[in-house]
């Protein structure tokens, strides 16, 4: 059985395995077509090539729709190369730009860090673009997102590196009114360096003077070791001194209470009708040492006296100390307190904030 032109143009166009396959298909019918091949198969066997090549038509339409999307994908790919062709341009006019900077200004360092840390995020940025542009062909299916995703990416890319330009004139900016400054200062510059000069001549003559000051430094350096031993032996004297008024003070301080315990009962009686009932002692009460301690009597009350003695009344950090003792004192004692200040002088702002506070003062002049 001949093949027909018509079925031989068909299987041109069917893919070389397939068309090999079909030849030797016809081939083997050719040998076996004395073998009473029956019509109904025959025409079983044209249906199966019709339907193979009906398939073949329609892998070659996917393949030309995926060439298509192919040259598609191509298109807006080669727009990203474009577009990345003038990033690239932008890049290098900034790099020139910044190189300029950093000559002009080295105080600038700090703006160029930041050029350079973008500059990194930017080859960052590209790298993983290169990275998904691998990824897109292998995926197909998903190429359309990924080619919005990098087109995203460059808009955000193309807007930095207009904020970069626009940055990059304030910087120029700010570089002309430096140099202006630097201007001013080179000619303060050549001043101070004339008034150096000027200096230098006072320095010599001052090292002159210097040199004539130097022996008198010497004997003064000389008088001062001397003066420091004076001051020595003078300080040894001032702390034997301050020791001795110490003495004197405490001695003072105890001459104050004894005459109290003498003269009190009696004052007290006289002037405020307060009868001590017990000897007025020095006592420790609440793990508080008190220059006076009694017990007495008021208008048929009992009272417990506690008090200091102070040789001047002239601050309240004294009334705070007796109020101290006194809480003390009243925690362990069900009896009313009456508490009292013994002092040769109280002032009198002093004296009037004892009084609203129920403390009672007596100076060693009422009592004579």
């Amino acid at each position: 059985m001949g093949m027909s032109v018509a079925l031989y143009r068909k299987l041109e166009r069917v893919a070389p395995d397939l068309r090999d396959a079909l030849l030797s298909l016809f081939e083997e019918v050719e040998r076996n077509r004395e073998e009473s091949v029956s019509k109904r198969e025959f025409n079983e066997l044209k249906d199966i090539v019709r339907d193979l090549a009906e398939a073949q038509k329609r892998t070659e339409k996917h393949l030309e729709e995926l060439a298509e999307a192919q040259k598609r994908t191509e298109m807006r790919l080669e727009e990203l190369a474009e577009a990345q062709k003038l990033t690239e341009i932008r890049l290098e006019e900034l790099a020139e730009a910044q190189k300029k900077t950093e000559a002009r200004l080295d105080s600038l360092a700090v703006k160029v860090e930041e050029l350079a840390e973008a500059q990194k995020r930017t080859e960052i940025r590209l790298e993983e673009l290169a990275e998904a542009q691998k990824k897109t062909e292998a995926r197909l299916d998903s190429l359309a997102v990924k080619v919005e995703e990098l087109a995203e990416a460059q808009k955000r890319t193309e807007a930095r590196l207009e904020e970069l330009a626009e940055a990059q004139k304030k910087t120029e900016a700010r570089l002309d009114s430096l140099a202006v400054k630097v201007e001013e200062l080179a000619e303060a510059q050549k001043r101070t360096e004339i008034r150096l000069e000027e200096l230098a001549e006072a320095q010599k003559k001052t090292e002159a003077r210097l040199d004539s000051l130097a022996v008198k430094v010497e004997e003064l350096a000389e008088a001062q070791k001397r003066t420091e031993k004076e001051v020595a032996a003078l300080s040894r004297g001032l702390k034997a001194t301050r020791e001795q008024v110490g003495g004197l003070s405490r001695s003072m301080a105890y001459a104050l209470e004894n005459e109290a315990y003498r003269k009190l009962p009696a004052y007290l009686a006289s002037a405020y009708g307060i009868q001590v009932k017990d000897r007025i002692v020095r006592a420790d009460v609440a793990d508080e040492e008190l220059n006076f301690f009694a017990r007495a009597q008021k208008d048929g009350k009992s009272l417990i006296l506690i008090g200091e003695s102070v040789l001047r009344l002239d601050d309240t950090s004294k009334l705070k100390s007796l109020r101290l003792k006194l809480e003390k004192v009243a925690s362990i004692m069900a009896e009313e307190l009456m508490p009292i200040v013994v002092t040769h002088y109280a002032k009198p702002k002093v004296l009037e904030k004892a009084r609203e506070a129920g403390i009672l003062v007596i100076q060693s002049f009422e009592w004579d």
